[in-house]
Formats: structure tokens, C-alpha cells, sequence
């Protein structure tokens, strides 16, 4: 038998409810500089209760060639990559009129 989606109901291979969180979702990206005058890209407002934050962290620092770590909600990469991470967002299916760079 098929697994079935706490969420939703619907068996795991028909669950829709990560592609409506994407789409839901309000992402906020800004620029912290910490400690030294280290800048980190944070990124915030994906539901962690219906995304990875771990595997979408891990795509970006793929994508980006930098450092960084999901903790507390939050996503947070190494370095300032706030003009290109919005084309990284939209190719991982955030829709675009719900990121906003700050």
C-alpha cells in the first residue's frame, strides 16, 4: 500500500503540499554582516515544516560555490549573493513575486 501525506490525505506520490508551500510562501533575502566584517546571505520565510531546509541550503551552496548552514528556520549562505540567488530560488520552483531582496 502507498504511503499516505499527513498533510493532505492523498497517497505520497500524488501530495501536492511542498509545491503549494513554494508557492505560498513570502522569502525575504538580506545581507548580515557579522563579525569581522563577514557578510552572510540570510534567507528566510520557507516553511520548514513542509520543505527541506537542509537539502535546499545544500542546492544553493552547490550552486553558488559558497559556505552556509540551515538553522532556525533560516538559511544562511557565505558571502553576499543577493543578485543572484533569486534565479537560484526560481529554478528550485519559488515563485518569483514571493521573494523579495532586501
Amino acid at each position: 500500500m502507498a504511503e499516505i501525506c499527513p498533510v493532505c490525505g492523498l497517497p505520497k506520490d500524488l501530495c501536492v503540499c511542498e509545491q503549494i508551500s513554494k508557492e505560498s510562501s513570502k522569502i525575504t533575502v538580506r545581507l548580515e554582516v557579522r563579525r569581522f566584517g563577514k557578510q552572510t546571505t540570510v534567507i528566510e520565510g520557507i516553511d520548514p515544516k513542509y520543505n527541506d531546509l537542509q537539502k535546499i541550503a545544500q542546492q544553493l551552496k552547490t550552486a553558488l560555490a559558497c559556505g552556509g548552514t540551515a538553522k532556525n528556520g533560516a538559511i544562511i549562505l557565505q558571502g553576499d549573493h543577493r543578485d543572484s540567488i533569486k534565479d537560484k530560488l526560481i529554478s528550485l520552483g519559488f515563485k518569483e513575486s514571493s521573494i523579495e531582496i532586501q
